[in-house]
């Protein structure tokens, strides 16, 4: 009988019950689609910076972040990569080296970032070979083949095939330099990435920079970014039970502190868009409901004096609330999580001057979705638990109600 009653009450005042349904649907949908929008975003932001160039974890020489130079070296024994083999979570790892260094051909130079790689352990931690613009990636052992960015290139006024020349200063404190023959360019939409940096075999960098079985860093892949935290304690306890002294484990975050700044910064605001909605569903519930039982109050007096419990009439109050919030979630996330499956199946390209701002920053110039159930758990407790709170007060009235008040209430 409560449920019943519940449910007439709802559709008495129709084109209110409407509105306060279609309040809680929009403010779902809305909810909804700009958190999996915004996570989906950072998602992929994150995984093409780390997959440019830092990894999600990174094995550094104790200061090395602070301050990179090749004196802040690793030692990289033929144990070490076994040890990263043995950790739970690694799937993969590159070791590098890291060096600043001047680039010419005939009368242009410009100072660029040398990076010295591993081809085929790469390929399991970047997107370098997937981001070849033009010619091919270098193979294990080319001592004497480069792959550049296509901007340097551009503005060395250079081509494939042809012999530039490196400068950089050794771990010996030496000024070197080699031929190079430029075999490939690589574009990873990071403007200063693609202006200033030049990848060549380890082997070779190891003989332009005299630093002969040492290394930069060492980048890893892991198979799960949720479990980030714990794969890094897993390592850093792997090293120092190794015998690895001065060796940090780092993450991508603590690499890369102003992209993770700027993330949290980013989740400041769509908290405070989200507490907006909040709001407007808030009042919204609160001024539907507390309207519903002043309006009625002559027809509890009435259901309290022929001895209706006030505990019941409560429980018609709450049920029609919850049923007109359940049914605005219910519509509101399923067509949020329609509109973030579209996206994430059909990401947003920018294009223009927002294409520009996104390279600048070193973003990649997409927007996409994430369909995550735990989105749309968070959004529906959120949304219910406010509920609750908007109705206690209405809930209040109906309790505290006497008989005699309620019938003559006009």
């Amino acid at each position: 009988m409560i449920i019943t009653l519940a449910w007439r009450n709802i559709w008495r005042n129709r084109r209110r019950s409407l509105l306060t349904i279609f309040a809680i649907t929009f403010a779902s949908f809305a909810i909804l689609f700009q958190r999996g929008l915004a996570t989906g975003t950072w998602e992929l932001s994150v995984q093409h910076s780390v997959e440019m160039l830092s990894g999600y974890l990174q094995i550094q020489h104790l200061g090395y972040q602070e301050n990179p130079s090749l004196a802040k070296n690793l030692v990289y024994p033929a144990s070490f990569p076994e040890l990263l083999r043995q950790t739970d979570g690694v799937v993969a790892f590159a070791p590098r080296i890291a060096a600043d260094g001047l680039i010419s051909y005939k009368d242009k130079s410009i100072g660029t970032m040398i990076l010295g790689v591993h081809p085929d352990a790469e390929r399991g931690v970047s997107r370098f070979h997937r981001q070849i613009k033009s010619g091919r990636f270098f193979t294990n052992g080319s001592i004497d083949e480069i792959v550049v960015g296509s901007t340097l290139l551009n503005n060395l006024h250079s081509k494939l095939g042809d012999t530039l020349v490196i400068l950089a200063q050794g771990f010996d404190g030496v000024l070197g330099n080699l031929l190079f023959r430029v075999v490939g360019t690589v574009s990873m939409g990071a403007q200063e990435f693609d202006a200033g940096v030049v990848l060549m075999d380890m082997s070779a960098a190891q003989e332009l920079l005299a630093m002969q079985n040492r290394i930069s860093i060492i980048a890893t892949a892991i198979d799960d970014l949720k479990r980030l935290e714990e794969i890094k304690q897993n390592l850093q306890s792997n090293i120092q039970q190794a015998g690895f002294e001065h060796t940090a484990v780092l993450t991508w975050a603590e690499v890369m502190p102003d992209l993770y700044q700027a993330m949290q910064f980013d989740h400041i605001g769509d908290y405070f868009f989200m507490g907006i909605l909040i709001l407007v569903v808030a009042f919204g519930i609160l001024n539907t409901v507390l309207m519903s039982v002043t309006e009625r109050f002559r027809e509890f007096g009435v259901s309290l004096a022929v001895g209706m419990s006030p505990y019941r009439l409560m429980m018609i109050v709450m049920i029609e609330s919850l049923v007109m919030v359940c049914l605005g979630i219910l519509v509101g996330s399923g067509l949020g999580y329609a509109v973030n499956w579209y996206v994430k199946l059909n990401p947003i390209m920018l294009t223009g001057d927002f294409e520009k701002i996104y390279a600048q920053y070193g973003f990649l110039p997409q927007m996409t979705a994430s369909t995550d159930a735990w989105i749309a758990v968070e959004v529906i407790s959120i949304i219910l638990i406010v509920a609750v709170c908007s109705i206690i007060y209405p809930l209040f009235r109906v309790v505290k109600l006497e008989p005699l008040k309620g019938i003559r209430h006009t």
